[in-house]
C-alpha cells in the first residue's frame, strides 16, 4: 500500500515509540474481544495464535496474532511500518462504541481544536487548490477511489479507511462572493477507535490520493 504521508504538526516519534507497548498489551487481550471491538474476523490456529481478517482502505488484509504483523491477503506483500501502528492503535483504541452517524470536525476531536488550522491547511485547503470549482472532477476522483456518494453540501464522499473509521470529504462550490472548499469529517465516534493524531494521518492521506487520481 502507498506510504503514508505524514502530517508537520503530528508527533511521529511519540506515535511511533508506542509500537513495542501496544504489542506488548495487545497480545494479552483475548482475541475474540479484539475481533468484536474492531469489527474484525478472527481465524484461530493450532498453536494458540492466529491472525485477523479485516479491510484497511478498502483492501482485504490479514494481522497476525500474537505478533500483529499486516500484510494483505491477495499478494502477501507486507504493509508498510506505519500502517502497522495505525493498526496497532485502532486495536488498541477500539472499544465497540456504536457509530455514531453523526459528522464532526478534527476541532472537535480530543485536543483537535489546537492543531484544527494546520490540519486544514493540509487537507480542505490543498484540495481547494486543486480542485478549484471543478466538482465534476472530484466527484470522479472520488468515485475511482471507492468513495460513496453522501447527500451533504454540493458534494461529499464517504471513505472506509477502517471498518469502523469512515471519512467524509465535503465540497462546496464557490459562487463570485466565496471560492470553493473543502473539509474532511469524522464520525462523532471517532475517539472510540482511533488517537487524533492517526486521524491527522488520515485525513492527510485521503487528500493525497484525491490530488494523485486529480492527475491521472
Amino acid at each position: 500500500m502507498a506510504k503514508n504521508k505524514i502530517p508537520s504538526d503530528v508527533d511521529i516519534d511519540r506515535f511511533a515509540r508506542k509500537k513495542r507497548e501496544l504489542i506488548k498489551r495487545l497480545s494479552n487481550r483475548k482475541p475474540e474481544q479484539l475481533a468484536d471491538n474492531t469489527s474484525s474476523k478472527f481465524e484461530p490456529d493450532q498453536s494458540g495464535g492466529g491472525r485477523f481478517l479485516l479491510k484497511l482502505w478498502e483492501t482485504d488484509i490479514c494481522l497476525t496474532y500474537p505478533d500483529f504483523i499486516p500484510s494483505q491477503i491477495n499478494t502477501g506483500q507486507l504493509l508498510s511500518d506505519m500502517d502497522r501502528v495505525m493498526l496497532l492503535y485502532y486495536f488498541d483504541t477500539a472499544d465497540g462504541t456504536p457509530i455514531a452517524g453523526k459528522w464532526i470536525s478534527f476541532s472537535e476531536l480530543p485536543d483537535g481544536n489546537f492543531y484544527n488550522q494546520a490540519f486544514q491547511g493540509y487537507t480542505g485547503r490543498q484540495l481547494s487548490l486543486v480542485y478549484g470549482n471543478n466538482q465534476d472532477s472530484f466527484k470522479k476522483s472520488a468515485r475511482a477511489l471507492n468513495g460513496h456518494r453522501f447527500s451533504l453540501a454540493d458534494s461529499s464522499y464517504k471513505f472506509e479507511a477502517l471498518p469502523r473509521v469512515s471519512l467524509l470529504v465535503v465540497f462546496w462550490l464557490g459562487d463570485e462572493d466565496f471560492p470553493s472548499s473543502f473539509q474532511v469529517l469524522f464520525d462523532a465516534s471517532a475517539s472510540h477507535y482511533l488517537p487524533t493524531d492517526a486521524y491527522a494521518i488520515l485525513g492527510s492521506t485521503i487528500t493525497g490520493r484525491l490530488i494523485k487520481a486529480k492527475k491521472t
